[in-house]
């Protein structure tokens, strides 16, 4: 790094609550797959009920353990202090990688929203050099600073859900309400409804990779996460009662951006156009919203020793510059992928990291009462087992109807990931500098008694070796 760093402000409520929404929606482009897979009464089901089972729990547990562990790398540390450093290493591999496959998503989307107006994109060359300078001009925003990123966060995030409000104003007088009754089980592709209701409804946790960036995070970071839910379930359920409601059913429409079709009819033109370019900048948020995350997970586990000291390495405006470069290159990689194969893959890595931080939230309950938790959930350990058993349901039904390919390729991945642990144990010994200060909570193992003094020697991943 050169020059001096300059001082760099902590991400304050407001934009920290459009920053959560990014990294979890955006705003209801992408879920109109789940009108075409599940037809209309399931799409509206599903964003209701989901919430309940598997946002709320999550962000809930987000609350806890992120103001428990208010630190970058988030749920990192939770699966280190829960399960040691092994699994703590494959949590961020898992999500780590979860997360850049997740990006690869937003430059397709938002050509596939482009290609309506410029066809040129839709394929080729031109479609190629377009999603580089859309991975490049969105990663130098990530580079500029996190308050930036969340800034823009806010103001992508009030134009782009206007044109949705305005269409649903438009729609009050044509609504038929037997329209959002519709349901044909024997048509239903259960695959594709759980994956994008899935995908659309996670990610709450990625929040607490940033932890340490954020203003009073044992204040802001709850409220956040609870108004952040009100503006995500919203989101979606007024576009979807909107569009479905005064419009005719054709299920085959219903697919990535048929919203802007609905606008057209209700509005005209003029809307449909605010509609493509909200898409457009929709997408742009939610892309600098997730290599927040990821950055600043890789800079966590750097700086408690789990991965290369470069990887802490801040530029002058505080953003972890080596982090940024190795996301967006993830990214560039996995952009070729089709839309569904994308959510499949990510959703199958997700369950995954998922699973592990139910077991996490439950263990710290049980042996690791005694850390401070300045948000705590009022439910005992049965109330949060009882609470951890739908969502847990639902990923193993995610996992299970995933296709044979995305559940191969996925289990290679995570073979992947143990054997990069040793070999990034080579490198520490051997050739990389890798931290050895990091510092953890001071605490007595409710079990045995025995006091623990958490430093690296005890929780990095990878320790020296004498």
């Amino acid at each position: 790094m050169s020059g001096t760093r300059k001082t760099v402000p902590k991400l304050s409520l407001f934009p920290l609550v459009f920053l959560i929404f990014y990294e979890v929606s955006g705003g209801p482009f992408g879920i109109e797959d789940s009108v075409k897979a599940g037809g209309p009464l399931l799409a509206i089901l599903g964003f209701l009920v989901f919430p309940l089972i598997w946002s709320i729990p999550e962000a809930l547990i987000t609350a806890e353990l992120g103001t428990m562990f208010p630190e970058n790398g988030g749920y990192v540390i939770w699966i280190t202090e829960a399960f040691g450093p092994f699994w703590g290493f494959q949590q961020g591999w898992w999500k780590w990688l979860s997360g850049v496959i997740d990006n690869g998503l937003y430059p397709v989307l938002f050509l596939d929203y482009l290609k309506a107006v410029v066809p040129a994109v839709a394929e080729g060359p031109v479609r190629v050099v377009s999603i580089l300078a859309i991975t490049a001009a969105l990663t130098y925003l990530n580079y500029r600073g996190l308050s930036i990123v969340g800034w823009l966060a806010v103001a992508v995030g009030v134009f782009s859900l206007l044109p949705f409000g305005v269409m649903a104003i438009l729609a009050v007088p044509r609504l038929d309400f037997a329209r959002w009754l519709v349901i044909d089980l024997e048509k239903v592709d259960w695959t594709t409804y759980l994956n994008t209701l899935f995908w659309n409804l996670n990610y709450w946790d990625s929040v607490s990779t940033l932890a340490g960036e954020v203003q009073s995070p044992h204040i802001s970071l709850p409220k956040a996460l609870l108004y952040a839910v009100l503006l995500v379930i919203c989101s979606y359920l007024v576009p979807l009662l909107a569009g479905l409601g005064a419009t005719e059913l054709v299920r085959d429409d219903w697919s990535d951006g048929h919203f802007a079709n609905i606008a057209v009819a209700l509005g005209g033109a003029w809307l449909g156009w605010w509609m493509e370019a909200s898409a457009a900048v929709s997408n742009m948020g939610m892309f600098v919203a997730e290599m927040s995350s990821d950055s600043f997970q890789l800079l966590g586990m750097a700086e408690q020793g789990m991965l290369p000291r470069f990887f802490a390495r801040r530029s002058v405006h505080g953003t972890p510059t080596l982090a940024i470069f190795a996301s967006a290159t993830g990214v560039l990689l996995l952009s070729s992928l089709t839309f569904k194969e994308i959510i499949a893959a990510e959703n199958y890595l997700y369950c995954f990291g998922m699973i592990a931080e139910f077991a996490a939230f439950l263990w710290l309950r049980l042996r690791r009462g005694d850390i401070p938790r300045p948000y705590k959930l009022p439910l005992g350990l049965i109330g949060s087992t009882i609470m951890c058993i739908p969502p847990t349901i639902l990923i193993v039904s995610v996992m299970v109807l995933a296709t044979f390919k995305v559940a191969i390729l996925s289990c290679i991945a995570v073979l992947f990931g143990f054997g990069l642990y040793p070999c990034l144990g080579l490198m520490k010994k051997n050739f990389v500098s890798f931290a050895v200060d990091a510092e953890f909570v001071k605490a007595k193992d409710n079990k045995t008694g025995i006091s623990k003094d958490l430093v690296d020697s005890q929780v990095s991943l990878l320790r020296e070796t004498a």
